[in-house]
């Protein structure tokens, strides 16, 4: 498997934002790029790599949920540096979700999408304007419980 498996592209971000992709997928993204890396046994777990940065791998040595682990999703917050924390309004002209779309699930979901572009920027890398997509779903019924499958919110 290669690594990262998918490249960042605005669609992609936006699918994320608007609830179109699983948490698990969400998730991935974000563990690929920290170094996680796919178990040799078969229990589907990821674990930190020589890549992950240790304050990471330290403090999760499997990959955590990054949605629905609240530590995690505070950690993946404090990681981006102060000059990139506006390029998801900057970049996305996301505004945030309005007062009734306001759920741990879609507000994660932001932070994650700010941490990939602050990602790309760490690396000089400019965001994709087009690119594959994986299929996407419908955006849940129910938004605190996601997609069928996703992790419970804790």
């Amino acid at each position: 498997m290669t690594f990262p498996s998918w490249s960042l592209t605005r669609p992609l971000l936006m699918a994320i934002l608007e609830d179109r992709l699983s948490d698990q997928f969400v998730a991935q993204l974000v563990w690929e790029r920290l170094g996680y890396r796919p178990s040799s046994a078969v229990d589907g777990l990821w674990r930190a790599g020589p890549q992950t940065p240790s304050d990471w791998g330290e403090a999760f040595p499997e990959a955590p949920q990054v949605i629905a682990v609240r530590p995690a999703s505070v950690r993946l917050t404090r990681s981006i540096p102060k000059p990139y924390k506006q390029l998801l309004k900057e970049q996305l002209h996301f505004t945030g979700y309005r007062i009734g779309e306001l759920y741990p699930r879609r507000t994660r979901r932001a932070t994650v999408v700010n941490w990939l572009l602050a990602s790309l920027a760490l690396e000089g890398k400019p965001l994709l304007e087009e690119g594959a997509l994986p299929p996407l779903l419908e955006a849940p019924a129910d938004p605190v419980q996601g997609h069928p499958g996703d992790p419970p919110v804790g």
